[in-house]
């Protein structure tokens, strides 16, 4: 890097007291001290992390991630340290300037998992995108400052509501529904290119419509009965959820948005809410609004982990 400047952005330190485990079941308390030993964990990678930092080259300040209001600038990179919701949340403030290395500080240990498993979840952070724990963090930010490794370009899906864009984009999914889950969504689509059809239009009744890039295809979409996707994929995966007696169209209610395509989606009940990667970044849409979903958006420069790099469809 030219320049050494980086902003460390903290997933925060949630605390589950000890007092609340008075008059809770064996395993509900087994649960909240597993849930304070996470805590404590992310902490100490906190602080590993910034103790690495005060004897590099470089010049770096720590924001807790809930308090970034403003998009990221003067930075030459940006470190999360948390899981793959840091990395998320700090992605709606980031162009394609500055590129984002995650640090996993509270990875799952199958090990534990396989011993507790049985007895409540054991499970802890995936860190999908994120390229560094404790253990090689010191490793992988000497090859950044060395520019020995370069951040790879993951796609994101840009929104627009009746011309107007929405600027934050969605490095993970989208999901346009009624804001009551179980209330039925009525929507139509169809995909495009150079606003021309390439697909029919489809009208649909069902739980909503659900768009993912590549790097959201192991999520909700992979949960749902999609499918896996190549990380470095430019194409964006869509699926209706619960479609209601879809009929001959039912072929049409899962595929693929190629780069030089759009999906357009008119939206037919009084409310509507469109989610952007999880459910605290939203916009409403109403009766008659039409709705654009592309790739066009700007890319993140994400330092990748070698074990996502090569995913292949399933």
């Amino acid at each position: 890097m030219a320049t050494r400047r980086l902003l460390v952005l903290l997933k925060p330190f949630d605390a589950y007291p000890a007092s609340q485990s008075e008059g809770l079941s064996r395993i509900a308390s087994f649960q909240l001290q597993h849930l304070e030993n996470r805590r404590n964990v992310h902490k100490d990678a906190v602080n590993f992390c910034q103790n690495i930092l005060r004897h590099k080259p470089v010049e770096w300040k720590a924001l807790l991630g809930k308090d970034l209001r403003q998009p990221i600038r003067d930075v030459d990179l940006v470190i999360t340290v948390g899981g793959d919701g840091t990395l998320l949340h700090a992605s709606h403030y980031i162009d394609d300037s500055v590129p984002v290395l995650g640090v996993n500080s509270d990875p799952t240990q199958p090990e534990e998992v396989e011993k507790h498993g049985n007895e409540y979840d054991a499970s802890r952070s995936t860190g999908y995108l994120c390229a560094a724990t404790v253990d090689n963090f010191e490793l992988i930010l000497d090859n950044i400052i060395d520019d020995r490794i370069s951040p790879s370009d993951l796609r994101r899906i840009s929104i627009d509501v009746n011309s107007h864009v929405i600027s934050t984009y969605a490095l993970n999914d989208i999901l346009i529904a009624h804001p009551c889950p179980a209330t039925l969504s009525r929507f139509s689509f169809k995909v495009k290119s150079d606003d021309q059809p390439c697909s029919p239009l489809v009208n649909s009744r069902s739980s909503g419509l659900r768009v993912s890039t590549a790097a959201g295809a192991t999520a909700a979409m992979l949960s749902a009965g999609g499918f896996s996707m190549p990380i470095l994929s430019q194409d964006l995966q869509y699926m209706v959820r619960e479609p209601i007696s879809s009929g001959a169209a039912s072929s049409l209610m899962h595929g693929f948005i190629k780069p030089h395509q759009s999906m357009e989606a008119t939206w037919f009940c009084r409310e509507g809410v469109i989610y952007i990667d999880g459910s605290h970044v939203r916009c409403s849409v109403k009766n008659g609004d039409r709705i654009e979903i592309s790739s066009k958006a700007t890319v993140l420069k994400v330092f990748l982990p070698h074990r996502v790099q090569h995913v292949s469809s399933l």
